[in-house]
């Protein structure tokens, strides 16, 4: 089952792990999303302190923990393509990680975290398969392996920036 605008608005949970929207897109969601993650940051970012930025990631990683566990088992898929919540949150700790980042730093960190995301190799798809299912465990499962590809992205650039 697709999602749609009217199952998006059916319940505030699908809201947000659909994107606000983003999770529609018909083509590469995934992608649709974390470009989402990067203009909303491009949005907020200058009205908090670093410490606040955290602690909003921190926040709104559990909140789409429940986002997504209720928009899966209403989807009735494990880890549907249309939940893009997970790419926004690991996106923002990339960002927030990597800040104060020039734009080209920023399309880098884009590019390199949509490559682990997507095409999944070594850690990135051990974590996929870690927490498969539905429930809690499954939510955290949607969650896990985009936090793996943002530490993947991250030691990509910290091993680029000490070399």
């Amino acid at each position: 089952m697709r999602p749609t605008v009217g199952f998006m608005s059916a319940h505030p949970a699908h809201w947000i792990a659909l994107g606000f929207g983003s999770g529609l897109s018909p083509k590469a969601p995934g992608t649709v999303g974390t470009l989402w993650a990067w203009v909303s940051w491009w949005a907020f970012h200058d009205y908090f302190t670093s410490a606040e930025l955290g602690a909003i990631i921190v926040v709104s990683s559990l909140i789409g923990w429940w986002a997504c566990k209720v928009t899966a088992e209403n989807l009735e898929i494990c880890d549907p393509g249309a939940i893009v919540w997970d790419e926004v949150v690991a996106f923002w700790l990339v960002l927030w990680l990597l800040a104060p980042s020039s734009m080209a730093t920023q399309l880098c960190a884009f590019i390199v975290f949509r490559f682990f995301d997507a095409a999944k190799p070594g850690p990135v798809a051990w974590a996929d398969q870690l927490f498969k299912g539905f429930g809690w465990r499954g939510a955290w499962g949607i969650l896990f392996d985009d936090f793996v590809a943002a530490f993947c992205t991250l030691l990509c650039f910290a091993i680029w920036k000490v070399w």
